[in-house]
């Protein structure tokens, strides 16, 4: 997708933020507590007819995802996103360019599921976001 040096340094940059703010630690931890709390609800329910039981596990499992996992996994793209492209800036790449591959990403991605159920922020969502964190990101570049 990246047809430049510039727009391969936005993904470039976006994944070194994941990897500095230390994303993938955050979402294991996060993992393994709704999994602590699906076990607690597993063993604190065994009274409870079957079917009872399948439905209140049923229902964690999507109010976690929904309501904890996934927005927590926007957040981090979101993150990743403006940190990266303040490390293109640095680096001596246009920020501004950024834009461009993120809109090919949309075209080329075509439908998406909603928001709310998405592990990452609408193509809406991103280009805003990104337009937001560029003064940021020019000021950095200005600096280089």
């Amino acid at each position: 997708m990246a047809q430049t040096d510039a727009q391969l340094a936005v993904v470039v940059g976006h994944e070194i933020a994941h990897l500095v703010a230390q994303h993938g630690n955050e979402r294991m931890t996060q993992q393994l507590l709704a999994s602590g709390g699906a076990l607690a609800i597993q063993y604190g329910t065994q009274s409870l007819p079957t079917l009872e039981r399948q439905g209140l596990l049923a229902a964690y499992g999507a109010g976690s995802s929904l309501g904890i996992l996934l927005p927590y996994s926007r957040q981090h793209e979101s993150e990743a996103d403006k940190i990266g492209l303040i490390y293109s800036a640095q680096a001596g790449y246009d920020p501004r360019l950024a834009l461009d591959f993120w809109q090919r990403m949309q075209a080329e991605q075509g439908s998406s599921p909603p928001e709310f159920l998405s592990s990452h922020p609408s193509d809406a969502t991103r280009m805003r976001q990104l337009q937001q964190y560029m003064p940021i990101a020019l000021q950095a570049y200005s600096k280089r």
